[in-house]
C-alpha cells in the first residue's frame, strides 16, 4: 500500500509525519481557543449571524434631546424610507423621507430634456473644434470649454423632504429628568427615555424593510399614562388632502407642484387601552398603557424611461398599509430584527474596543457613561480603548447606513443616503458620478452586504438608456456615455458648471461596479446578463471616441478633465486610467464568456492605449500628460490615483516605482480635505500598505469631518465619507483586487490585537482573522465556490498549519509569504501560525 503524501511547508512528508502535523495542529487549535474536534457543521459557526460585539460597542447615545437636524439627528431607514430622530420630549418632530419623492423630470414646470442640449446635432462638430484647439494650445480653461460644450439644464429637480411626523405630548413632558437618546446599530432601533413626575417614558423607533413602515412604540411604567396627538405635516410646495381611509388612521396625499408626482402616506395607531379619536387630520390618544404608531409612504415614481411613472401613490400606500397592519408591535419588531440582523451581523470587528473577560463589565460601564459626542470631541484621548471604541463604532456605522439607505426596490443611496430635510437639498442630494456615488458602494461586497447593490445596478441600467442616446446624438457613436451627475429622471448630466460638468468616463467607472460584483460573487449569470452588456457598451463608446495623440501616437481621450482641478487637456491621467481599467476588465469578461471577436478588439486597443501613468519631475504621479503638477497644491481631489484605488494598475509589489510616485503625490496633497477626500485617502494609503498613515487619515476624518451623530461632514453633511471610511478600514485588513487574498496588508500599529469575521474577498470567499502583537495568528476561509485560493501574509514564512476537518491541506508555495491551495464549495480551511 502506498503511503499518503501531502505538502507541508513545501516539503513532501510521510503518513507518520502527517499524523504528527495533525497532533500539532490540534494543539494549536486548543491554544487558540478552537475546538480540536471541529466538524464541518461546527466550523462555519465562525461566520454565523451572531455579532460578537456588545450593544455598548454598537450604540450611539446622548443625554440631551437633539436640536439640529444635521448634527444631532439619529438616522433610521429601510432603503426606501428614512427618518431622523431628535427625540424632544414635548414635541417630537420626526422628519422623514421617501427616496423617490423628487421634483424635476418629465412633467416638470421647467422644460426637462434629460440633460440634452438643444443643439444636439451640432455637438459632435463642437467637440472636434475643442479637440483641435487642444492640439494647438495643449490646454483650455474650464470656462473656455464649458462655453462651447456646457449646457444649462432645466427641470433637473431635487430630492424632497416628505414631511414631519409630529408627536405632541402634554405640557408636563417639558419638565423631564433622566433623559437618554440612543441608536443601537445591533438592532437598527432608536430609543428615547426620560422621567416625568416619577413615571418613566420610553419611545422606540425603527423603519422596517419587510413591512415598509416607520414604527414608533410609546410605553411607560404606569398604566393609562400615555397621552399624545400625532399628525403629518408636509412642505408647502405640493397639494395636500387628508382623509380617514381606514379605521384608526389618517391618510395624506397630493402632488408636487413642480412635476405633479403623486405622494401618499398613512399614519395609523394601535393602543393598549385608552381612547383614540381623529379630528383635523390628527390622531388624539388619551390614557393609553402603550401606543404603536405606523407610518407608510409611497409615490407613483417608477424607474423606467421615459415617463418614470407607475402605479398610483394611493394604491401603493394602501397595499403597504394592509400588509403591515396585520402585525402587532412584537411581530413588527421581530420581522424587522430578523431582516436587518441577517445582514448586519455577518461582520464582527474587534480592534481593541473589547476588553478581557475580567474587565468587560467595566468597559461597558465606561462606554455607557460617555456620550457619543463626548467620545468624538475627546478623540484622540489618552484612553486607547475609547479611541478604538469610536473607530469601531464608525466602521459599523458605515455598514448600518448603507443597509438603511440602499435596499432592493428603490433608488441607490444618494449624496445624503436617504435623508434630507430640505425642498432644495445641497447639490440636490443627487448622484455625482465623479467619485461620490461610486464611493457609496465600495464597502458593499467587501463587508458582506450584497443586498444593498440592486438599486445601484437598476439605476445604472436605466441610465444607460439615455446614455446610449447621448452616445448617438452627441458623439455619433455606439455605446453609452454620461457626464458628471445624474438624477432619478435619467439625466445624462451635461450642465454648465465649468469645473464640474465634464466626465464622459463616468459610464465606464459605473460599469466597473458590475464587474467588481461579479469578482466577489462569481455569478456567471449576472456576468453574462447584466455586467457584460453594460461594460461592453461602455467600451464600445471609447473604442469609437479615443483619438490618436499627435505626439505619442497612443490612444487618448480628448477633451479630458481631471475632476474639479486645473485645465482641460488631452489624456488626463484619470481619464486614461479609467478607460484602461474598463478595457482590461471587459477583456477578461469577454474571455470568460467566449466573445473572442470583442476580446481581440480590446486587446488591440489596449496595446495602443495611453495608460495615464507617468512619473513627473519631482517624483509625483502626474495628473496630466504635461509635467505641470503644483507641488504646493492640496486640492481635495486626487483623481489621478484612480489606478491605485479603486483601480488595480498600481501596487507596491508589482509596480513599486509607480507606487512610490503615488505616495509622493499623497504626501504633497496632505491629509486635509473634505470628508469624502479623507476617506478616499484612507483607501489609497491602505493600498500602499501604510496602515499607520491610513489610520492617521481615519483620525483626521473623525476629528475634523464628522458631526456629533457621526455623519460625515463635507460640509454640509454628505454620506459618501462614511461609506468610504468603512471601505478603507476594510482594505487595511483585507485586500483581494490583485487576485491574491492579502491578510492584514495595512494593519496599523494602533490596532496591535484584534479579530474580524465575515468580511469578503473576491472569489466569493468569507474570511475571519485574529492577530496579536501586530502579527497574524489565525485565519479562516470559507469558500462559497470550488476553486484555488491564494493567500499572502509575512507570517507564512514561519511555521504554520493549513487544516480542514483536522487534516492537513496540501498547498503550493508561490513565494516566502504566499501560498495557494484548492477548496471545494462550502469548505472551511483554517490557517494557524505557530508561535504567535
Amino acid at each position: 500500500m502506498h503511503s499518503i503524501k501531502v505538502i507541508v511547508n513545501n516539503k513532501t512528508k510521510s503518513h507518520a509525519t502527517v499524523f504528527l502535523a495533525q497532533v500539532l495542529c490540534c494543539a494549536w487549535l486548543t491554544f487558540l481557543g478552537a475546538s480540536a474536534t471541529a466538524s464541518a457543521s461546527t466550523v462555519p459557526q465562525k461566520f454565523a449571524s451572531k455579532n460578537a460585539n456588545t450593544h455598548a460597542d454598537l450604540t450611539l447615545h446622548f443625554d440631551t434631546p437633539g436640536e439640529h437636524w444635521e448634527n444631532d439627528a439619529l438616522p433610521l431607514g429601510n432603503g426606501k424610507v428614512g427618518a431622523a430622530i431628535l427625540g424632544q420630549p414635548l414635541l417630537d418632530k420626526i422628519q422623514f423621507n421617501e427616496k423617490t419623492l423628487w421634483t424635476g423630470g418629465p412633467n416638470s414646470s421647467e422644460d426637462y430634456q434629460y440633460g440634452f442640449p438643444e443643439n444636439s446635432s451640432d455637438f459632435s462638430v463642437t467637440i472636434k473644434k475643442v479637440q483641435q484647439q487642444l492640439r494647438e494650445r495643449l490646454n483650455l480653461t474650464p470656462s473656455e470649454v464649458s462655453e462651447q460644450l456646457g449646457h444649462k439644464q432645466t427641470g433637473y429637480g431635487s430630492f424632497q423632504s416628505f414631511g414631519d411626523l409630529i408627536l405632541s405630548f402634554p405640557k408636563t413632558h417639558g419638565s423631564y429628568t433622566n433623559y437618554k437618546r440612543s441608536l443601537d446599530l445591533a438592532n437598527a432601533t432608536a430609543r428615547v427615555s426620560y422621567s416625568v413626575n416619577s413615571i418613566n417614558f420610553t419611545r422606540e423607533y425603527f423603519v422596517s424593510y419587510p413591512d415598509n413602515s416607520l414604527v414608533v412604540h410609546l410605553s411607560s411604567t404606569d398604566l393609562n399614562a400615555i397621552t399624545v396627538s400625532a399628525r403629518i405635516n408636509v412642505p408647502d410646495n405640493r397639494s395636500y388632502t387628508q382623509r380617514t381611509a381606514f379605521p384608526r388612521s389618517v391618510e395624506v396625499s397630493g402632488k408636487l407642484n413642480d412635476n405633479q408626482l403623486e405622494y401618499a402616506a398613512i399614519l395609523s395607531a394601535q393602543t393598549k387601552r385608552g381612547s383614540l379619536h381623529i379630528s383635523n387630520g390628527q390622531l388624539h390618544i388619551k390614557g393609553a398603557d402603550s401606543v404603536t404608531l405606523k407610518l407608510t409612504a409611497a409615490t407613483n415614481y417608477q424607474l423606467s424611461y421615459p415617463n418614470y411613472r407607475g402605479e398610483s401613490a394611493i394604491s401603493r400606500v394602501n397595499e403597504q398599509y394592509k400588509a403591515a397592519n396585520k402585525y402587532p408591535y412584537p411581530q413588527l419588531k421581530q420581522r424587522h430584527l430578523h431582516d436587518y440582523q441577517t445582514l448586519f451581523n455577518r461582520v464582527s470587528l474587534d480592534i481593541g474596543q473589547s476588553q478581557s473577560a475580567s474587565s468587560k463589565q467595566n468597559h461597558r460601564s465606561v462606554l455607557d457613561a460617555i456620550t457619543t459626542d463626548q467620545l468624538l470631541n475627546g478623540y484622540p484621548s489618552d484612553n486607547v480603548t475609547l479611541n478604538r471604541a469610536l473607530e469601531h463604532l464608525y466602521y459599523q456605522y458605515g455598514r448600518y447606513l448603507l443597509i438603511a439607505s440602499s435596499r432592493k426596490g428603490s433608488l441607490p443611496a444618494n449624496l445624503q443616503g436617504v435623508w434630507n430635510k430640505d425642498s432644495q437639498a445641497p447639490w440636490s442630494a443627487d448622484y455625482h458620478l465623479n467619485i461620490n456615488l461610486q464611493m457609496n458602494y465600495w464597502l458593499a461586497n467587501m463587508t458582506n452586504l450584497p443586498e444593498t447593490l440592486p438599486p445601484l445596478f437598476d439605476f445604472v441600467e436605466n441610465l444607460s438608456v439615455t446614455g446610449s442616446q447621448a452616445a448617438e446624438r452627441l458623439f455619433k457613436s455606439s455605446g453609452w456615455v454620461v457626464f458628471l451627475n445624474s438624477n432619478p429622471w435619467g439625466s445624462i448630466g451635461l450642465i454648465d458648471w465649468p469645473t464640474a460638468f465634464w466626465q464622459p468616463e463616468a459610464a465606464a467607472w459605473m460599469s466597473l461596479h458590475f464587474y467588481s460584483h461579479y469578482q466577489f460573487n462569481q455569478d456567471s449569470t449576472f456576468l453574462a446578463q447584466r455586467a457584460y452588456p453594460i461594460m461592453k457598451s461602455a467600451s464600445e463608446f471609447w473604442l469609437d471616441n479615443l483619438v490618436e495623440d499627435a505626439n505619442s501616437g497612443l490612444l487618448v481621450a480628448t477633451p479630458s478633465y481631471s475632476p474639479e482641478h486645473g485645465n482641460f487637456s488631452v489624456g488626463a491621467a484619470m481619464s486614461q486610467q479609467i478607460i484602461a481599467e474598463l478595457f482590461a476588465s471587459t477583456k477578461e469578461a469577454a474571455q470568460l464568456l467566449e466573445d473572442h471577436n470583442f476580446e481581440q478588439r480590446l486587446a488591440k486597443a489596449i496595446a495602443r492605449l495611453d495608460q495615464g501613468l507617468r512619473i513627473g519631475r519631482w517624483g509625483q504621479l502626474q495628473e496630466w500628460q504635461q509635467d505641470v503638477d503644483d507641488k504646493t497644491s492640496q486640492h481635495r481631489h486626487v483623481s489621478h490615483l484612480f489606478a491605485l484605488h479603486p483601480g488595480r494598475q498600481i501596487s507596491p509589489t508589482e509596480t513599486p516605482k509607480l507606487a512610490q510616485a503615488a505616495s509622493t503625490t499623497l504626501n504633497a496633497r496632505g491629509d486635509g480635505g473634505t470628508g469624502w477626500s479623507k476617506a478616499w485617502k484612507i483607501n489609497f494609503w491602505a493600498r500602499l500598505y501604510d496602515g499607520d498613515r491610513a489610520h492617521k487619515l481615519l483620525s483626521e476624518q473623525l476629528m475634523h469631518s464628522t458631526l456629533n451623530n457621526l455623519w460625515c461632514n463635507h460640509p454640509p453633511f454628505q454620506i459618501d465619507g462614511n461609506f468610504g471610511a468603512t471601505s478603507g478600514m476594510t482594505e487595511m485588513l483585507l485586500q483581494s483586487h490583485k487576485g491574491t487574498i492579502e491578510l492584514l496588508p495595512a494593519l496599523p500599529s494602533a490596532w496591535p490585537h484584534g479579530s474580524v469575521t465575515g468580511i469578503k474577498a473576491r472569489g466569493n470567499i468569507e474570511v475571519a482573522m485574529t492577530w496579536q502583537q501586530n502579527a497574524l495568528t489565525k485565519a479562516v476561509f470559507r469558500a462559497n465556490r470550488k476553486g484555488k485560493i491564494e493567500i499572502q501574509n509575512s507570517e507564512l514564512a514561519r511555521e504554520f498549519a493549513l487544516m480542514r476537518l483536522n487534516l492537513p491541506v496540501p498547498y503550493e508555495r508561490l513565494a516566502s509569504n504566499k501560498i495557494r491551495f484548492s477548496s471545494a464549495a462550502d469548505q472551511v480551511t483554517e490557517l494557524l501560525v505557530s508561535g504567535n
